[in-house]
């Protein structure tokens, strides 16, 4: 698949990129690669890595520099000893494989979907942060994961099944409590591009007990992620169709009041979770208000009482229907990246 970061370097970066790879491919002690600033050949080794997220054994480096030389030598540091390597190497390769095997013949989207549900029912966040757990070892081998790392496995799966797919990041912002860069996945289905970010879902869905799969932040464009989302700081391509939006391909993203009272009153009746999408313009206090009365109304009808969790920055709301004696609940969800569960 495509090396996006690589693609978006000068001719000097990507020679060390490519000497950088070649090297911890062949579990190289020292590397020589050419010359770069020290903040420079971080990022390409960062880089580097969320183009191959295949290459889990790798975390940091040393360097050493020689005055007037135009190379440095490149000193990785391996996660585990070579042996140990090879052993998690061929294990991780085997897993890859028998993973995607069920989703060979399915469409683009449909792959995306696959991957997406294989990491929110199978995958919980790490609040220990292990290192393992910023690499696809974590999430494919020992079912944990931070952000990173499960966007690395998003995208070693879609790349094994010929879906293109990128890691995205975007920084921290300690004003807004985000203490940590956040990392999730840009796919190209069909030839359109879109974000998918598979933690954000993952957080949402825990908050029911694992019950269902969330799908708030599946095939967004840049105006939707970025409501809850830091700005990136690296390159990304642009994402603009709306159009492929989950919850609006489901039929799901609802314009019209009648339409949430409609379906509210089937949930009530079938005692069924809804989750749907808003898009009658913005979901302001006024609006949410309008709704959750339809909500109600719809309860009322069949003698039951709602309780709503609501994605403000995304527009979604999950309603369930319960007995009467219930009282009504109203709360507002949080996705994030687990920090907060």
């Amino acid at each position: 698949m495509e090396p996006y970061y690589y693609n978006h370097m000068t001719k000097p970066q990507q020679a060390a990129y490519h000497s950088i790879l070649a090297g911890v491919k062949n579990l190289a002690d020292e590397i020589q690669i050419p010359a770069l600033a020290g903040e420079e050949l971080y990022n390409v080794f960062f880089q580097m890595r969320l183009d191959h997220p295949e290459i889990f054994w790798v975390i940091s480096f040393k360097y050493r520099y020689y005055k007037d030389s135009p190379n440095l030598i490149f000193i990785p540091e391996y996660l585990f000893d070579k042996n140990k390597i090879r052993e998690h190497q061929k294990a991780m390769e085997a897993r890859v494989e028998k993973l995607v095997r069920p989703a060979m013949k399915l469409s683009q989207w449909e792959k995306e979907k696959y991957v997406h549900d294989f990491i929110c029912e199978n995958v919980r966040y790490d609040k220990l942060k292990k290192p393992y757990s910023h690499e696809i070892i974590g999430p494919l081998g020992q079912g944990v994961g931070v952000c990173e790392g499960i966007a690395k496995a998003v995208k070693v799966l879609l790349d094994a099944l010929g879906v293109w797919c990128m890691i995205a990041i975007c920084g921290n912002n300690p004003e807004k409590g985000i203490k940590y860069r956040h990392t999730w996945n840009i796919v190209k289905i069909e030839g359109t591009y879109y974000h998918l970010d598979a933690t954000f879902d993952n957080s949402l869905g825990t908050d029911h007990h694992n019950s269902e799969i969330r799908y708030d932040y599946f095939n967004l464009d840049d105006q939707q992620i970025f409501r809850d989302h830091e700005p990136l700081i690296a390159p990304a391509p642009s994402c603009t169709d709306h159009d492929h939006f989950y919850y609006k391909e489901k039929k799901l993203s609802f314009t019209k009041k009648e339409d949430v009272y409609k379906r509210s009153l089937q949930a009530a009746k079938k005692g069924k979770v809804l989750i749907f999408h808003w898009r009658g313009g913005y979901l302001t206090r006024e609006v949410l208000d309008e709704l959750l009365e339809l909500i109600r109304k719809a309860g009322a009808e069949r003698n039951k009482t709602a309780r709503v969790s609501i994605n403000w920055p995304q527009a979604v709301i999950r309603l369930e229907y319960t007995d009467t004696q219930l009282p009504e609940k109203i709360s507002l969800e949080e996705a994030n990246e687990g920090e907060r569960q």
